[in-house]
């Protein structure tokens, strides 16, 4: 007799409850869906959707089925603060997650507060969301200003001392840097240069030429996945051969894409586990739901979502039938030591971090993360 993998078991835990089966769970998602970042948030979204779709075709969390309110914000934080409020308003759902981008997650901190609902798994690494904690956000990733520490400690151990930075000149690109400058004070180094650059519509050729004319040996780009593409295409027009480094924004297979030619050797920070590792139960667990589904595999942004859904689902099941945005909060706040398999989260009133896993992978010849 074939013995039931461990998740299925977890899952039908979770599907235990006495509310009718035909009750929805509403849950809203502002994100971008279109402009630089859509690749990557196609792929959190699929990730979740892996999940969620799985505990659904189960009966739901305690006999009511989730349903995932996915929303266009364009990657414009003012219209992700109009369409976050219309999901809260109109469409009542008790929960926001997985919304992508830094100003975007910044910018909806007073809404949350105004309607006391939680914000769960917000896809971004801003220590902004971090410290000091905020009641209603509840993040399950480590933080940018981590990934870009470890990114330089690890060039200059393998005598890279020649970096430079590039970082968009937003909220994002302001906490990332931070994080980078503590990487080169821990290396007992410092930027070759540091320029900021706009996140919309910029142009790289001037700053492409200086890093190149500096010989810089390494450049972190700090930006969007569509952004980022752009840079580095400009820094091999201007002939740098420099090492490029970007965010774990940017690990997902949308961005190898847009990198083309220019894909191999550019490393990416990442915050969970390999990706092709099925000796990671979490791994393993969503590499067979996606081959259930028809799917290749999974990628570092699929899994990202799918880290955030459990995390969600674990939520709601604690919060009872019925729940409400005060309850959830309050249950994932509760929340320790909750197995996504493998990696462990907790929440209490002192720390909504979650998890402070952080890695480097490279991207090899056939388009593919290795760690």
């Amino acid at each position: 007799m074939k013995k039931t993998p461990w998740w299925l078991a977890t899952l039908g835990c979770v599907l235990m409850g006495t509310a009718p089966a035909w009750a929805q769970i509403r849950i809203g998602q502002p994100s971008g869906f279109t402009g630089s970042v859509a690749a990557g948030v196609k792929e959190n979204t699929e990730g979740a959707k892996l999940y969620l779709d799985a505990v659904n075709a189960r009966g739901g969390v305690n006999g009511q089925k989730i349903e995932l309110l996915s929303v266009d914000d364009q990657f414009d934080p003012k219209k992700t603060v109009a369409v976050a409020r219309e999901l809260i308003v109109k469409q009542k759902v008790i929960a926001l997650f997985l919304n992508r981008g830094t100003p975007h997650a910044q910018a909806l901190l007073p809404l949350l507060a105004e309607h006391q609902l939680p914000l769960v798994a917000p896809s971004t690494g801003a220590m902004a969301l971090h410290q000091p904690v905020n009641p209603w956000v509840f993040n399950v990733r480590a933080t940018y200003q981590r990934e870009a520490a470890k990114a330089i400690e690890h060039l200059a151990s393998i005598g890279i001392t020649r970096i430079a930075v590039w970082q968009t000149d937003d909220s994002f690109g302001a906490d990332s840097a931070a994080g980078a400058l503590k990487g080169f004070e821990k290396a007992q180094l410092k930027p070759l240069l540091q320029e900021k650059f706009p996140r919309d519509k910029p142009d790289f050729s001037a700053l492409a030429q200086q890093t190149a004319a500096q010989q810089a040996q390494s450049v972190m780009v700090i930006g969007s996945a569509g952004n980022t593409a752009i840079a580095v295409k400009a820094l091999r027009g201007a002939g740098s051969k420099a090492q490029v480094v970007t965010l774990s924004n940017n690990a997902s297979d949308g961005f190898i894409k847009l990198l083309g030619e220019h894909a191999r050797g550019v490393i990416v920070t990442q915050v969970f586990p390999n990706e092709r590792s099925v000796s990671s139960p979490m791994i393993k667990e969503a590499l067979e739901l996606a081959k259930a589904k028809g799917l290749a595999g999974v990628s570092p942004a699929m899994m990202e979502g799918y880290a955030g859904a459990k995390v969600l689902v674990e939520g709601l099941r604690l919060a009872g039938p019925n729940p409400t945005p005060q309850g959830l909060r309050d249950a994932l706040e509760g929340m320790r030591n909750f197995n996504l398999g493998g990696l462990s989260v907790s929440y209490s009133p002192r720390s909504h971090t979650g998890l402070d896993f952080a890695d480097l992978s490279i991207i090899d010849a056939d388009g593919k993360f290795r760690r």
